[in-house]
């Protein structure tokens, strides 16, 4: 073979060899098989309202003798349940609100909800992602060239709107693509206003179990409260309109002011 061939072929970077299966897809095989246990010894009950309406005394109590260890420990419940897709998110947020304050217990439930769904987000990529870049066809490309430039806007829009499974919006990202930043700043704005008025519900909520009753958590989508979160979402789409708008006034060719490029 000739030396020049031989170089070339030297030059020539190899392509890196698939992550082991194993490697990949243990951070989501954890959180199945956390989820799993969850259900089998029944700890699902505890995050009901019955429970808090049983124990609200010692939580009180508990939140009342060390404000920032039960803030801490809150947090980190928090993202639990959000990273295992637990049932129970709007439980957590009442009781957040009925804890620490309408104010106070929405901003412990945004932070924790938003560092669970980004582990999450997180783990599916890692074990995902490079499966479904081998196999991505064109339809794929598109929508993670789509996500790319405006995937903020999409997914703020779908958080400000608590119709689609707050599981699913944590997952889809991160198998389309989207960059981690943009579904970090999306969820942490995206969920502030929902959250806010479960915490306000949990304010009240020592009221409604002293009468045997339980939250109304429907009101969120009471029209009062859906039409304005349904407007916010509809103006983050205007932000995707917009970019769109003025990529199609940029001059296509390499003048400047809008000047033809020479044939």
């Amino acid at each position: 073979m000739p030396p020049d061939d031989i170089a070339a072929r030297r030059a020539v970077p190899e392509a890196p060899s698939p992550t082991p299966a194993w490697r990949r897809l243990w951070p989501l095989a954890l959180l199945v098989a956390v989820a799993a246990l969850f259900y089998l010894f029944g700890l699902h009950r505890w995050l009901s309202f019955e429970s808090l309406a049983a124990h609200r005394s010692a939580l009180a109590g508990f939140v009342s003798g060390s404000p920032a260890l039960a803030a801490l420990l809150y947090v980190a419940a928090y993202v639990l349940v959000v990273a295992f897709s637990l049932p129970g998110g709007a439980v957590m947020t009442v009781t957040g609100g009925f804890l620490f304050g309408p104010w106070p217990g929405a901003a412990l439930a945004v932070a924790g909800a938003t560092l669970g769904a980004s582990a999450l987000f997180l783990a599916a990529r890692h074990a995902l992602a490079e499966t479904l870049a081998r196999r991505a066809g064109p339809v794929l490309g598109r929508v993670r060239d789509e996500l790319r430039r405006d995937g903020f806007w999409y997914l703020l829009s779908l958080r400000l709107i608590p119709v689609v499974p707050f599981w699913l919006t944590n997952l889809a990202p991160a198998l389309a693509g989207m960059p981690f930043p943009a579904y970090v700043a999306a969820t942490f704005l995206g969920i502030i206003p929902g959250t806010a008025v479960f915490a306000g519900i949990g304010a009240g909520l020592g009221q409604v179990l002293d009468a045997g009753g339980r939250p109304d958590l429907s009101v969120i989508f009471s029209p009062v409260v859906l039409l304005p979160l349904a407007g916010l979402a509809a103006l983050s789409l205007l932000g995707v309109f917009g970019k769109r708008y003025l990529r199609g006034r940029r001059p296509s060719g390499g003048g400047t002011d809008g000047a033809r490029a020479p044939n």
